[in-house]
């Protein structure tokens, strides 16, 4: 059984923030594949069931608030006997474009704390994550307040474009591997040239 991680907060209030592309990935994969979410106490999680990209996975929406998403995920591998590598988790970048996707099999959180505290939890950053762009941080904003922030009406098509990207790069890391995804995703955007 494969993880899929999304990184959020639960309820109304963080709804659509920039924080929480992570849950609205989670929401569109349950979408696409009929998975029904259930809270899980015990986990201190939302969590579904059902078979994406040929495999069989569990979404899991941590319900711990961002900074301890890694307790949630800790207790569901140890559960479940699952190593680290079958585990995706996927969060918001505010160091991408709104809606640009990326992926990697290892590394340090970049200053996200939901990851950083999944590191912590788990001992190792051989962990698969998808990050989604949120758009930099204005010079006059307190990250945490930009974080928790809604898209502007003019990002909104490019934050739904990276969402669906970042469920797709899901699937290809389950059916083609993450080198493949890597390829696929990581790509640099040519810059477009002044006329």
């Amino acid at each position: 059984m494969v993880l899929i991680v999304g990184l959020g907060n639960p309820g109304a209030e963080y709804k659509g923030t920039r924080h929480n592309v992570g849950f609205e990935m989670v929401d569109k994969l349950c979408f696409d594949y009929n998975v029904r979410m259930k809270k899980d106490n015990a986990f201190r999680a939302e969590i579904g069931e059902g078979r994406i990209g040929g495999k069989k996975t569990m979404l899991v929406k941590p319900m711990t608030y961002m900074n301890l998403s890694g307790e949630a995920i800790r207790a569901i591998a140890n559960y479940y006997k699952l190593p680290p590598s079958d585990i995706i988790v996927v969060y918001d970048d505010v160091s991408l474009p709104v809606g640009a996707v990326r992926v990697r099999e290892r590394g340090g959180a970049n200053g996200q704390k939901g990851m950083l505290n999944t590191i912590s939890q788990l001992g190792t950053e051989e962990i698969t994550r998808v990050r989604i762009g949120v758009g930099e941080k204005p010079p006059s904003w307190k990250l945490s307040d930009y974080v928790l922030s809604r898209f502007l009406k003019e990002e909104f098509e490019d934050m739904v474009k990276g969402i669906t990207q970042a469920g797709d790069a899901v699937e290809m890391v389950l059916k083609e591997g993450v080198q493949s995804a890597m390829n696929m995703y990581n790509k640099k955007v040519p810059k477009e040239k002044p006329e």
